[in-house]
C-alpha cells in the first residue's frame, strides 16, 4: 500500500482509479474517468470469501483498466483507529499482495452520511437511497481522493 501523496507524486494522467467502501456486509464500488474528474457509482457487492473478493475485483480492473484503488479508511471522528480501522486495512493490505496496483487509504469519515445526504438531495426516496449506499459511499470516497489528487 501506498499513501495518497506518494500516489499523487507518481500517478500519471489519464488513468481510471477504482473506489472501494468496505462494509461489514457489502462492498461498494466506483470508478472515475480517465481524466479523474468524475467518480460514479458501479456496483454493490455483498461480503463472502475473500477469494470471492479478489476475482470480482480483478475482473473489474480488467474490464475498465484500473490503474490504482482507493480504498474508503473508517477513521474515528476524533483521528483515532477503532476495529472498523483495522478491519479495513487488513483487507487493504491482503488486496494489495493480491492485485499489482497501487492501494491507497483514503479518510472516510462521514462518506455514508455525505451519500445519504446527496440522494436526499436528489429526492431519491428512501429505498432507492438505502439499495445504492454503499456504492454511493464509494463514490463519496474516490471523488473525494480525486478531487485531492487534482489539487
Amino acid at each position: 500500500m501506498i499513501t495518497i501523496e506518494d500516489f499523487k507524486k507518481k500517478q500519471s494522467n489519464k488513468v481510471r482509479l477504482l473506489g472501494l467502501d468496505l462494509g461489514s456486509k457489502r462492498i461498494g464500488i466506483s470508478i472515475c474517468d480517465e481524466n479523474q474528474s468524475i467518480a460514479t457509482p458501479l456496483k454493490t457487492l455483498n461480503k463472502t470469501t475473500n477469494d470471492n473478493l479478489m476475482n470480482e475485483l480483478k475482473t473489474i480492473i480488467n474490464e475498465n483498466d484500473i490503474k490504482a484503488l482507493i480504498i474508503g479508511h473508517p477513521v474515528n471522528m476524533d483521528g483515532s483507529y477503532g476495529k472498523s480501522s483495522h478491519s479495513v486495512k487488513s483487507i487493504a493490505t491482503n488486496i494489495s499482495k493480491t492485485i499489482s496496483l497501487p492501494v491507497c487509504l483514503w479518510d472516510e469519515r462521514l462518506s455514508t452520511v455525505g451519500a445519504f445526504n446527496l440522494s436526499s438531495e436528489l429526492d431519491v426516496n428512501v429505498s432507492k437511497r438505502l439499495k445504492y449506499i454503499d456504492q454511493n459511499a464509494a463514490t463519496f470516497i474516490l471523488q473525494g481522493a480525486i478531487d485531492y489528487l487534482n489539487n
